[in-house]
C-alpha cells in the first residue's frame, strides 16, 4: 500500500508513505508530483496534508447525548450540571449508556479522531458505566484506542466508599486514574483524595488524569499539591491536570511561583475551553471572567498543553458535534492564541501535544516502523486547516481506512 503526493506537516515538498500490515516501512521525498491512478493499492494524497490523526484526550462519553434528560442545566453551572447527572445516573443501563458512547464515537472518527481518552463516572455502587464502557472499548478498538479514566465524579473522599469504588475501578481495567479534589466537601478531603489517587496509580502502575481546580475560586489551590505529588514520585510525564480554570483567577505573582514547580513537575495540562467559557463566569457580573486557565502562558513556558471537547450534548454542555478542530478555532480565539506563531503549529494542541498526555510513545506519527495510521487534511498547512475549518477527507487506521468523507461541492447563482 502505498500514498503519494502527500504534504508532511513541517516539512518540504511531497513524500510518498509505504506501509504494510499496517506499519509504514518507507516515507521517502518525490522528486516532483507522481501522476498515477487511484487505486486499492494507490492514495492519491493530491498535495494534501497527511498527517497522525486527530486525538480527543477530555470526554466523557458515558454521559453523551443526555441534555435535557430529565431536565436541563437552566443555570449553566458546573454544579447544577453534577445535580442534573446524578439524575440521570439513577437511570442509566449498559444498553443505554453503551448506545449513547458508541454513536458519539462515530462522530469522533468522522472527524479525523482514532484516540479518545473518556472519563467515567464510578462514583455508582453498581459501576454500571464502567462496566459498559470496558465493553464499548472492546468493540470500538478497530476504529478508536480508548483509555478509561475512573472518574469519581461526586468525589473520592465525599462519596461512601469512593475509595473502594476507585480500586476496584482500577482492578476491573480502567487505565487512567481519576479526582475531583476541588469538588470534595473540605480542602482536607481534597488534599487526601490526590494522595489516595497517586498512590493507586503507583500501586497499579496507571496514569493519572485529575479535574483539578476546574473552579473560578482563586483559593482553589490543589494543582499545587497534584504537581508536588507528581514531582516528589517522579511521575510527571504520566501525570495530567485538566480544566485547572481557577489559574485564570489566581493573582499572578502567586502564579509566577507556582510556575516553577509547574516546569519541575513535568506535568500534562488539558484545557476545554468551550465547555469552561460556558460553565465558568456564572458567578460574575461584570467584569465576567473567561474562566479558562492560561493556556497561552502554559505554552510559552515550555510545558504541555492540549485541547479537548470535554462533553457532548450532556447536562454539563448542550451542544458539540465530535469536530476537534471546531474546539481548536474557539480555543485560539479565547485563549489570545491566534498569533503567527500559534497560528503556524496550532494542530499540535489537537494531536502530538494529546499524543505525549496519552504517552502514546512510539503507537502515534508519522515514522517508519509505526502504525500506518494517518489522515489526510485538505489543507497544505495547518494555518489553513483552522482557517477553513477543514475537515479530515481520509482516516486510516492501522492500514485499513475507517473513514471517507466526499468533498463538499456548492454552486453559486449569479
Amino acid at each position: 500500500m502505498k500514498v503519494i503526493n502527500a504534504i508532511l506537516r513541517g516539512k518540504e515538498g511531497l513524500f510518498s508513505l509505504t506501509y504494510n500490515n499496517g506499519v509504514f516501512e518507507a516515507i521517502e521525498k518525490q522528486a516532483g508530483v507522481i501522476q498515477a491512478e487511484a487505486s486499492a493499492e494507490i492514495i492519491d494524497a493530491a498535495q494534501q496534508m497527511v498527517m497522525a490523526p486527530l486525538i480527543e484526550p477530555h470526554i466523557h462519553l458515558d454521559a453523551v447525548l443526555t441534555a435535557g434528560e430529565p431536565e436541563w442545566n437552566m443555570s449553566g453551572t458546573l454544579f447544577e450540571g453534577i445535580e442534573r447527572w446524578g439524575q440521570r445516573k439513577e437511570t442509566i443501563t449498559q444498553e443505554d449508556t453503551k448506545q449513547r458512547a458508541k454513536k458519539t464515537v462515530d462522530m469522533l472518527v468522522a472527524h479525523g479522531i482514532q484516540h479518545v481518552r473518556t472519563h467515567v463516572d464510578v462514583t455508582d455502587p453498581e459501576l454500571t458505566a464502567l462496566h459498559a464502557m470496558l465493553e464499548v472499548k472492546e468493540e470500538i478498538k478497530d476504529k478508536v484506542n480508548l483509555q478509561i479514566v475512573a472518574f469519581p465524579q461526586e468525589g473520592i473522599e465525599s462519596y461512601n466508599n469512593g475509595r473502594g469504588l476507585m480500586e476496584e475501578a482500577i482492578k476491573l481495567g480502567a487505565d487512567v486514574v481519576g479526582g475531583i479534589p476541588h469538588f470534595e466537601y473540605t480542602r482536607e478531603k481534597g488534599v487526601s483524595s490526590v494522595h489516595f489517587l497517586m498512590d493507586l496509580a503507583e500501586k497499579y502502575d496507571r496514569l493519572v488524569d485529575v479535574h483539578c481546580d476546574e473552579i473560578d475560586d482563586p483559593a482553589s489551590r490543589f494543582l499545587e499539591v497534584l504537581a508536588d505529588e507528581a514531582r516528589v514520585r517522579g511521575m510527571g510525564e504520566r501525570v495530567t491536570a485538566s480544566h485547572t480554570t481557577a489559574m485564570g483567577s489566581y493573582d499572578n505573582a502567586y502564579c509566577y511561583k507556582l510556575f516553577r514547580l509547574l516546569k519541575r513537575s513535568k506535568i500534562n495540562f488539558i484545557s476545554c475551553p468551550t465547555e469552561s467559557i460556558h460553565l465558568q463566569g456564572r458567578f460574575d457580573t461584570y467584569p465576567k471572567r473567561r474562566g479558562v486557565t492560561r493556556a497561552a502562558e502554559i505554552d510559552r513556558a515550555g510545558m504541555n498543553i492540549s485541547f479537548a471537547q470535554d462533553s457532548i450534548r450532556d447536562p454539563w454542555y448542550p451542544i458539540g458535534n465530535g469536530n476537534i478542530i471546531r474546539v481548536l478555532d474557539a480555543a485560539l480565539h479565547i485563549c489570545h492564541m491566534l498569533g503567527y506563531e500559534d497560528l503556524q503549529r496550532c494542530l499540535d494542541f489537537v494531536s502530538d501535544n494529546s499524543a505525549k498526555t496519552l504517552c502514546l510513545g512510539d503507537q502515534y506519527g508519522i515514522e517508519v516502523g509505526r502504525p500506518a495510521s494517518f489522515i489526510i487534511m485538505p489543507a497544505q498547512k495547518d494555518y489553513d486547516v483552522v482557517a477553513n475549518q477543514a475537515k479530515a477527507i481520509l482516516s486510516v487506521k492501522n492500514g485499513k481506512v475507517i473513514m471517507r468523507r466526499q468533498t463538499e461541492q456548492v454552486e453559486l447563482f449569479t
